[in-house]
């Protein structure tokens, strides 16, 4: 139910609102859950560039992040982190196609939805729905998919997380494991803590770099070899801002601002990414897709997590 609101005042209350979600005091789930009411409430006054947006914002601020990170912490996290992620993405992959077959969802869907809940969200399933030929429509549910269940997640991690009484670091692993795009992961970690923070975007990053192997074995199996893989640019500018931060000293006075901005830049990002889901873009999911989503997204959550505490 939209508001007739005129539409100088939509986009006058929209900037307020995305000015507001640079506060400090505001955490990603309220800014995720701000973009979403003002578009079902009021609409959203810039639907043609508020995917540009917001991916561009999040991917700037996950750079920025890399200046809160050195490299022996990110060794660190990243070896500890590796057997999880590998056992998380073969299962993942498997699973996805076991019930997506059993939910008689084509195999590209059932693949789609299984690669980005295996790897980070919406970037595997852009850069994997090329190597597979998958057609606009099964791109969009997969992506309608994961971005739906990011938004519970976004939620519903730290609550869990705090009433677990998970550490820092446990929680960090958990969420760079078990919740699809980075945005979340870093959205749920930074609400969480600055370690959580931490462990959350090296060791979801890391992950990220396995959409290359995901994306070559899914050109083999779906006999198509001529399309060019890409990896998301972001990870290489984290990459650099982390070996800034570890090996030149003089940068380090300027970091924490860097890095305050970069939070703050994610939480309007959120912001931005609530504002483009809309009811009707749920709706046209389908409930098989979003079924495969769900079970996917609930067995490697309880799996891993119950790995993490048993440590």
């Amino acid at each position: 139910m939209i508001s007739h609101l005129s539409d100088p005042y939509r986009k006058f209350l929209f900037f307020v609102l995305f000015g507001c979600c640079l506060l400090p005091v505001v955490t990603p789930p309220v800014a995720l859950c701000t973009g979403f009411l003002l578009t079902h409430f009021f609409g959203n006054p810039f639907a043609r560039y508020t995917h540009f947006w917001s991916q561009s914002l999040l991917k700037l601020s996950v750079v920025g992040l890399g200046l809160g990170v050195n490299v022996s912490s990110v060794i660190e996290n990243t070896h500890e982190g590796l057997g999880l992620t590998l056992f998380s993405i073969i299962l993942t992959l498997v699973l996805g196609l076991v019930f997506g077959t059993a939910l008689h969802l084509t195999r590209k869907t059932s693949h789609l939805v299984a690669s980005g809940t295996a790897i980070c969200g919406g970037s595997a399933i852009a850069a994997i729905a090329p190597v597979v030929n998958a057609s606009e429509r099964e791109v969009s549910v997969a992506l309608g998919t994961v971005f739906l269940l990011n938004a519970v997640a976004l939620v519903l991690f730290p609550i869990v997380g705090h009433t677990l009484h998970m550490s820092q670091h446990q929680f960090g692993l958990w969420a760079a494991i078990a919740i699809h795009d980075t945005s979340s992961v870093v959205g749920a970690a930074s609400n969480f803590g600055t370690e959580a923070l931490q462990v959350a975007t090296t060791v979801k990053l890391a992950r990220a770099l396995w959409i290359v192997p995901v994306a070559l074995i899914s050109s083999l199996v779906f006999h198509n070899r001529d399309k060019k893989i890409t990896i998301p640019w972001f990870i290489g500018g984290f990459i650099g801002m982390m070996l800034l931060n570890s090996y030149l000293p003089q940068i380090h006075p300027y970091s924490h601002t860097i890095t305050s901005t970069a939070k703050a830049g994610l939480t309007a990002a959120l912001f931005l990414i609530g504002a483009g889901i809309s009811l009707q873009d749920m709706k046209q999911i389908g409930w098989k897709p979003l079924t495969l989503g769900i079970i996917l997204w609930l067995v490697i959550s309880v799996i891993s997590l119950w790995i993490i505490l048993s440590r």
